[in-house]
């Protein structure tokens, strides 16, 4: 696992020799095979290409004192316009806001590493994203889990400024408080004196930041489904060849670069064994620095529990993803193969979705995932699973449940998502097929009987259920 902070740089971590020799001011064409004949002529014509950065954001990205532009971002836009045939200027700037000003004022045509949103829609155009990562809520330890933000009232939230989560948080969480800090340092240091009763920071930034500068009153107390941080390259809003140029360099990164280019700044490994070294270096401090070390392993296998948690959750819609599923359906399995309990599943799929992508764009796609997400989980009951299967496929998996518990499950279901306000100026249905495990038969061949009465569903004219027959 790859943690990121947005803490101040550590040059003697930062300046690895290798990478040194590899910086410079203005990054050099790479292969450009990809491109048409009409980008390269545009490419050369108009390079080098400026661009500006958040100078102070380690270690996604500084400008160091020799102005050279250093980080995961760095590598990741040096690595993505080498691969477009692009060559960049970097124009140093000393803070944040005043590469947001350069860009706006026409001084930067590229922004390097930051989220889309409405208010930076006004004059920029972006790339796919160049790197993806989840934000939680970090408290002060005595505080509750928090397991919906929606339901917390006038409790103080404080994020960095100038972040484009702001926005969104003020819209969606209306009954916080609001306020923000001028780093990201002094955001956790307001949760940790009870100034602010909790920030919202990406997962990677609160685990390594929580490490790394000592904030032991800390803890991770939920997280946030839908809240990605999607960091792509912004640009003007003019320049859209650019853009589509760029965005073929970024479609050619492979996840296994991203996560080469994420440790070789910085990587922590979560361990549930005694890092003796450390030991070694603790034994002759004082009394105090042995019980905070101790303090920390503890706090660490918190977060370790934490961390196996959230790699079994779907990040958009907070259910239990297909990893999650396919354990807990074996185990089911199990159990009916030793007990002979009843046990049955519910296999659900959106109807026409692709066309509500297709007329509204993939956000509005998004919230309707997460919305029907929500009627699943509160129509199912308490021991049932539910989950996404994949794309707008959910499943749900009902221990105790024999075939018609389930049929009429899946029938409340499908009745609440018909009756339910999309705000999309149209109604949407679900498609289900529902199959009980019998004697003799493999998880395989239950899931491949829910699929079949699904397809079914949907040949039959959609907006039903299908009940498998036993095989």
């Amino acid at each position: 696992m790859v943690l990121i902070a947005r803490t101040r740089l550590n040059p003697a971590r930062t300046a690895l020799a290798a990478g040194l020799a590899l910086l410079t001011s203005v990054s050099s064409p790479g292969r450009a095979a990809d491109l048409t004949e009409t980008e390269r002529a545009y490419v050369a014509q108009n390079a080098p290409f400026t661009f500006c950065v958040d100078p102070d954001w380690a270690p996604y990205e500084v400008i160091n004192s020799e102005n050279v532009h250093v980080g995961i971002a760095a590598d990741l836009l040096r690595l993505a316009a080498s691969r477009a045939g692009v060559t960049l200027k970097l124009v140093p700037t000393r803070t944040w806001e005043e590469s947001v000003a350069a860009s706006k004022e026409g001084r930067c045509q590229i922004l390097s590493f930051l989220n889309q949103s409405p208010a930076r829609d006004a004059w920029l155009i972006f790339t796919d994203p160049l790197f993806v990562d989840r934000n939680v809520i970090v408290t002060r330890e005595e505080h509750p889990y928090i397991e919906n933000l929606s339901d917390v009232a006038n409790e103080i939230l404080v994020l960095p400024t100038g972040t484009s989560i702001e926005e969104r948080v003020r819209r969606d969480f209306t009954k916080l408080k609001v306020v923000t800090a001028n780093s990201e340092g002094e955001a956790f240091g307001m949760v940790s004196q009870k100034k602010a009763a909790m920030t919202m920071r990406s997962m990677l930034v609160a685990v390594h930041t929580i490490k790394e500068d000592g904030w032991f009153n800390l803890k991770i107390s939920g997280q946030v489904p839908g809240y990605e941080n999607k960091l792509r390259i912004g640009v003007a809003k003019d320049l859209v060849m650019l853009r589509d140029i760029l965005n073929k360099g970024v479609r050619e990164i492979s996840a296994a670069e991203k996560d080469e280019i994420a440790n070789r700044h910085v990587a922590i490994r979560v361990q549930s064994g005694v890092d003796y070294d450390l030991i070694f270096k603790i034994v002759g401090l004082l009394g105090t620095v042995i019980l905070t070390s101790f303090f920390w392993l503890i706090k660490l296998r918190g977060l370790n529990k934490q961390l196996r948690a959230l790699a079994q959750t779907d990040t958009l819609t907070g259910l239990a993803n297909r990893a999650s599923l396919n354990e807990r359906l074996q185990s089911e399995f199990e159990r009916f193969r030793r007990y002979a309990r009843p046990f049955s599943i519910i296999l659900f799929d959106l109807d026409f979705f692709k066309q509500v992508n297709d007329d509204f764009g993939h956000l509005i796609g998004d919230k309707v995932l997460i919305a029907f997400a929500d009627i699943a989980r509160n129509v199912a009951r308490a021991q049932d699973v539910v989950g996404r299967w994949g794309g707008e496929e959910f499943l749900i998996l009902c221990p105790e449940t024999d075939l018609e518990q389930a049929r009429v499950l899946a029938e409340r279901i499908g009745h609440e998502v018909r009756g339910y306000d999309f705000v999309l100026g149209r109604h949407l249905t679900v498609s289900a097929g529902v199959a009980t495990l019998v004697a003799g038969e493999s998880s395989d061949g239950l899931l491949n009987r829910a699929d079949e009465a699904l397809y079914q569903a949907k040949h039959d004219g959609r907006d039903r259920v299908v009940v498998s027959a036993s095989p």
